[in-house]
């Protein structure tokens, strides 16, 4: 009877193996493969026909107290944006600039964002700035070369107008597709000791270097999908 027992435990034991050792391998290969996940660089997603931002002359603005700071904002421009994000950067909130907008995006429309899935823009930021670069200039002629880069993508500093869109800014990833509107602003903040700090908007999608970020004042953020 013992010996009866004893070939029927290993029976069992071997027709478990048959049915879990399948299922372990499948298991490893979804893991190894991303089965299930979103896998790669989000960064080079892309969303075919966003337009152009829209943008149209505002006056007024408003003022705030920050972190020993009279902080004024100059409203410029109203300003409605669209985008892909093909880039956040995350900045301290140990100074009046990262207080102000602790995360700067940067964001692609048109045919960047349309593409940004078959051209590897490499795109990075630090410093308040972002940069792109391309493995070949040839393979951004689809664009409109350079030029097309610079009119249809920008490195952009958030000011949140109230901490819930401050929360829903630092959820923002690469790969989102997200519609910002508030406006285009200058910065004028001052201590009462005379130290200043400023930041003027960018309000042409066209310009580059030194002062060709977009510095906004936002009042609304969505996802689009």
């Amino acid at each position: 009877m013992t010996d009866m027992v004893l070939q029927k435990e290993r029976i069992n034991v071997d027709e478990i193996k048959r049915i879990i050792m399948p299922l372990f391998i499948i298991a490893l290969l979804c893991i190894l493969s991303g089965c299930g996940t979103i896998t790669g660089d989000t960064s080079r997603k892309a969303v075919a026909g966003i337009p152009e931002p829209l943008q149209e002359e505002a006056t007024g603005g408003t003022s705030f107290e920050l972190d020993g700071y009279t902080v004024k904002l100059d409203y410029k421009y109203s300003y409605d944006i669209s985008a892909l994000v093909v880039g956040t950067r995350k900045y301290s909130e140990s100074d009046i600039g990262g207080k102000l907008a602790p995360k700067d995006l940067a964001l692609a429309w048109g045919r960047v964002a349309e593409y940004n899935d078959r051209i590897d823009f490499h795109w990075s930021q630090s410093n308040r700035w972002y940069y792109w670069r391309v493995d070949s200039y040839d393979e951004i002629d689809v664009i409109g070369g350079t030029d097309g880069i610079i009119s249809q993508s920008a490195n952009n500093h958030l000011i949140p107008a109230d901490d819930n869109i401050k929360d829903n800014i630092k959820k923002i990833n690469a790969g989102d597709h997200i519609r910002v509107t508030g406006y285009l602003v200058n910065v004028n903040a001052s201590k009462p000791d005379g130290t200043n700090f400023w930041w003027n908007s960018s309000t042409d999608r066209a310009d580059t270097g030194d002062g060709s970020c977009e510095v906004i004042y936002v009042t609304g953020l969505e996802w689009l999908d």
